[in-house]
């Protein structure tokens, strides 16, 4: 039996560039060194994306059971038995229900064990809406199927990673959102995280203020005298290395980040904005607080150059790396865990 990772990949809507990337990405052989890779999909529909980019010559294993993977190949798991129609560049409701199809299945396997992380390709928020999915997006709808209270929209590079105390939110809504509670939440989990990991000891996290100037001790808002400080005090006061509130844009502009291990940003675009600005090819959104491990590129469908040709897969890439990195370091904290004389020994060469 191999002890490589099994990667569960959910394909998306298939009416945008999420096959694509997909194939893309696995046509290079060498991704089966690190990992074993298992998409759950049709054959039909990837073989369909397969001829826009003239990729004839790579195939996938089929099997029917995650466990039935082989290790050297790229796998994939039909997950349906009708015909799709595609509509390549078009928003559909079949291209929702199929989404939502391959993103249960593999959720399913991810949750029992069968894979040992996730990597999801873009869904359309809006014709994936159902009766059986009403959430803003991937990240709310994997914590409630983990039954986790609370998770952290994570976005990591080589370069910066950037967490969000609200997500997909109206930004009319964003100050009513944040409070005390909920950021020293959001600290918890970025601190966990990269501590189990990214396996980074003493981790250092920089806070954002909400507001220009990051309030101007109250003259532009209360928020950061009132809520921000307090929790981050707060934060110190629990072990937690969090400084701040800083002026979001002075912060950037300066690259004051790259003194910090992770950055909390107040709301979506505070952010995203520069986030991808900094690693806009190489982006990986990664849900962090979780029990399990799931990654996404930092893209959406791309419908405009669906079945072009023209779609890159450095974001996906990426993604399906970090999804490995993250859980073999979970892998070996858990063994670490469990074996206090590894664990010594282990930490006297940390240090």
């Amino acid at each position: 039996m191999s002890d490589k990772i099994k990667i569960g990949i959910s394909i998306g809507d298939a009416n945008g560039i999420g096959p694509e990337v997909i194939i893309k990405t696995l046509m290079d052989s060498r991704i089966m060194d690190y990992c074993t890779p298992i998409v759950f999909g049709h054959t039909k529909v990837m073989s369909f994306h397969r001829k826009t980019i003239d990729s004839t010559e790579f195939h996938f294993n089929v099997v029917n059971t995650s466990e039935e993977a082989h290790h050297n190949q790229a796998n994939i798991i039909n997950c349906w038995n009708e015909d799709v129609h595609l509509e390549l560049g078009s928003s559909t409701p079949a291209g929702g229900k199929y989404a939502l199809i391959s993103l249960e299945r593999a959720l399913d396997d991810l949750i029992s064990g069968k894979i040992d992380a996730l990597v999801t390709a873009p869904i359309n928020k809006h014709n994936i809406q159902s009766d059986d999915f009403h959430f803003a997006g991937h990240t709310e709808y994997i914590q409630a199927k983990t039954n986790v209270s609370d998770s952290l929209m994570f976005l990591i590079s080589e370069d910066i990673r950037v967490g969000v105390v609200t997500g997909h939110i109206p930004v009319n809504e964003v100050a009513d959102k944040i409070s005390k509670e909920k950021i020293l939440s959001k600290l918890a989990i970025i601190n966990q995280s990269l501590k189990n990991d990214f396996w980074i000891q003493k981790p250092k996290i920089a806070i954002l203020g909400l507001n220009p100037h990051a309030g101007d001790e109250g003259l532009i808002g209360k928020e950061e005298l009132d809520v921000i400080s307090p929790a981050i005090m707060d934060a110190n006061a629990q072990g937690i290395l969090a400084f701040g509130p800083y002026a979001a844009d002075g912060f950037f502009a300066a690259q004051t980040y790259t003194q910090f291990d992770a950055v909390l940003a107040m709301y979506h675009d505070q952010g995203l904005i520069p986030f991808k600005q900094i690693s806009f090819h190489n982006g990986v959104n990664f849900t962090a607080g979780l029990p399990v491990v799931r990654t996404s590129p930092d893209h959406g469908t791309a419908y405009d150059i669906a079945g072009k040709n023209q779609a890159s897969a450095s974001s996906f890439r990426e993604a399906l790396f970090a999804a490995i990195k993250i859980a073999k370091c979970r892998k070996e904290s858990t063994e670490l865990s469990s074996n206090p004389l590894k664990l010594s020994k282990f930490s006297k060469d940390r240090d």
